[in-house]
């Protein structure tokens, strides 16, 4: 009987059982292993494809492909897992003794991630400070760039060059701050710091800044905030840590005033002096409006900027939206009428002046501010001003404020006449703004005297004071120094929605100055009453309202005045609908008041009044500022 082929029926079930039994098991276990197969590739997303090819310590936590490559050859890449601080530790005598550049850039990536697992340690009795390997990270990547080595540099088109600038910049902020602080403030002071391995000395250099330091309150890190609201982030790539200045706050503005600086680490030492402590350093501070290159090792680097942020912190505080409303209801309560400069004066650079119309204030130019500084030639050959005033009272005062804070701010930077860019400013008006504007630019004569009285000023009962008021206010020149201007949803010729009844009930809410009100009263004393507008001859209290009304006469003459010969004008003109002119207003001024034939162009927008921030007018506005360069000598000529 052959053993191998069983003869009854018992036996030849429990074989086949068996037989299928191991054939179950074989496919279930080929089964599995094709589920787990630690190899392949899927297809994904392109967005999740890149996310793999390109994170790296500051994007994603653990180091880039490069670095793992690198940790992988010396065995590290489980320690650095886990212990990415030992893993530095270990890898850098390698790097001394290799004298391999690339392991340079793993030892800056690995320092971050160091930073990063320390930071995230939520252990009290942890005795490790992040601090030291963000630091780190920022020698390492700047010798990595910059020192000399058996290997070549990386060039632009090297990944690890653009992630080695980004380690330094995020890791030279984060080192800047308190061990465990939440604050963003960065510590600007000469001392002695530990690295992950060995020491430096730092030595805080501000000769390239161009106030002392106590003009600063603090210095915040730009990296450490997130912008909202604006739809740009203005972000100049380079080298350094985007600081933001914050001053005190500014009793004249009630605010705290922010700019935007730059803090540079510069290396004295080589990586090998880091193990004996014979590494020094310099902290170089720059203004983020002024120098914007800095030379190292024969090479122009530019400076890493943030001219967003410093914006939108000043934006954050409360006071600076409620200034609108107490400037309108209280005039002379809240702040007094001045230019604000978003800059240090700066040689050379052309000022541009904004305006705010009735019932509001500065932050409505945020926006257009914002994306006009994203273009680098405007922002090298314009320096930006803005104008707040008490937008309630009559709109020839606050022209007159405008016309005063201009001269006096030029009067004061430039007393002798040199900076010629001064002499060829633009103003930029919006509403009740552009109409400020226009009495900047205008020689009125006496075409706005006469809506008030067919007499000389001097043959009327006048006081001194009285004629002095009626020269001042009705007798204006053009300002020599402003070149172009641009008006935007500017009623000329009034607004359909100043009427009586809105007048009268703005007027009670308004709580004016004695001044004020002295001021407008004896300013029509003797004139010609018949000829006054019937809110003058009333003797109430007149307001801007009063000034746009759309039977004003005073308004409606200065509308058909053009502005002086050395001046060209623009028009950005709202529509809200489809309507096409004349027809159409953007709900507050018709097309028919905000049309004036002696402009250059005149550009219609789709929107509500408020059209400042909308892509249309930004960029018709960047466009005339674009063609203003080209009509005046290049800077420094």
């Amino acid at each position: 009987m052959n053993p191998y082929f069983p003869t009854s029926a018992k036996n030849v079930r429990q074989t086949w059982v068996q037989t299928l039994h191991c054939v179950i098991a074989m496919t279930l276990i080929a089964t599995a292993g094709c589920a787990t197969r630690p190899f392949g590739a899927d297809r994904v997303t392109t967005r999740k494809s890149y996310n793999q090819v390109e994170h790296n310590a500051i994007n994603s936590g653990k180091p880039s492909a490069a670095t793992k490559s690198l940790l992988h050859r010396y065995n590290l890449d489980e320690l650095a897992a886990t212990r990415a601080d030992e893993a530095v530790r270990k890898l850098h005598p390698i790097a001394v003794s290799t004298g391999d550049r690339d392991l340079l850039f793993a030892l800056a990536e690995l320092s971050y991630a160091a930073g990063e697992q320390i930071r995230a340690s939520l252990k009290a009795w942890d005795p490790r400070d992040a601090r030291e390997f963000y630091l780190g990270s920022a020698v390492y990547a700047y010798l990595f760039l910059f020192s000399d080595g058996n290997t070549a540099k990386a060039d632009a088109f090297d990944r690890r060059f653009r992630i080695a600038c980004d380690l330094y910049n995020y890791g030279l902020g984060a080192a800047l701050t308190d061990r465990r602080a939440t604050n963003a403030v960065a510590k600007l002071q000469s001392e002695k710091r530990a690295l992950p391995v060995g020491e430096i000395e730092l030595q805080v250099d501000a000769s390239h800044f161009p106030w002392p330091l106590e003009v600063a309150d603090r210095f915040l890190v730009a990296d450490q905030f997130q912008v909202r609201g604006l739809s740009v982030r203005n972000r100049e790539a380079g080298l350094g840590a985007p600081l933001v200045a914050v001053s005190r706050v500014d009793e004249s503005l009630r605010l705290r005033r922010a700019f935007p600086a730059t803090v540079f680490l510069r290396l004295q030492g080589s990586l090998s002096d880091l193990s004996s402590n014979n590494v020094s350093g310099s902290l170089e501070l720059y203004a983020g409006f002024d120098d914007d290159m800095v030379e190292v090792a024969g090479t122009k680097v530019p400076l890493e900027r943030d001219l967003t942020t410093p914006a939108a912190l000043v934006l954050s505080q409360s006071f600076a939206w409620k200034v609108e409303y107490l400037q309108f209801l209280k005039p002379g309560e809240a702040i007094k009428s001045q230019l604000i400069p978003s800059e240090p004066y700066a040689p050379g650079k052309i000022p541009l002046v904004f305006v705010h119309g009735t019932f509001s204030s500065p932050v409505w130019w945020a926006e257009m501010i914002n994306t006009l500084r994203a273009d680098p030639e405007l922002r090298k050959r314009y320096q930006i001003w803005q104008f707040i005033y008490s937008s309630s009272k009559p709109v020839v005062v606050s022209a007159v404020e405008l016309r005063d804070a201009l001269a006096e701010r030029i009067n004061m930077i430039d007393p002798e006449g040199k900076d010629a860019a001064l002499r060829q400013m633009v103003l930029v008006g919006h509403s009740q703004g552009g109409l400020l504007c226009k009495l900047a630019v205008t020689d009125t004569g006496d075409k706005l005297w006469t809506v008030f009285s067919d007499k000389r000023p001097e043959e009327l009962d006048l006081t001194t004071n009285q004629l002095a008021m009626v020269q001042r206010y009705c007798f204006l020149e053009a300002l020599p120094f402003v070149n172009r201007v641009i008006f935007i949803s500017t009623p000329h010729r009034g607004s359909f929605m100043a009427k009586n009844f809105v007048r009268n009930l703005v007027r009670r809410l308004i709580t004016a100055p004695s001044t004020m009100v002295q001021k407008s009263k004896e300013l029509v004393v003797g004139v010609d009453e018949s000829k006054l507008p019937p809110v003058l001859s009333t003797g109430k209290m007149p307001t801007s309202l009063d000034g746009m009304a759309p039977d004003n006469p005073f308004a409606l003459a200065l509308a058909d005045i053009p502005p002086a010969s050395f001046v060209t004008a623009h028009s950005i003109v709202a529509i809200d609908g489809d309507e096409e002119p004349p027809a159409g207003d953007d709900g507050v001024v018709a097309y028919t008041s905000a049309h004036v034939d002696y402009v250059e162009s005149e550009f219609i927008v789709r929107s509500y009044h408020s059209c400042q921030d909308k892509p249309e007018t930004i960029e018709e506005v960047r466009r005339i500022l674009h063609l203003h360069l080209q009509s005046v000598p290049p800077a420094g000529n």
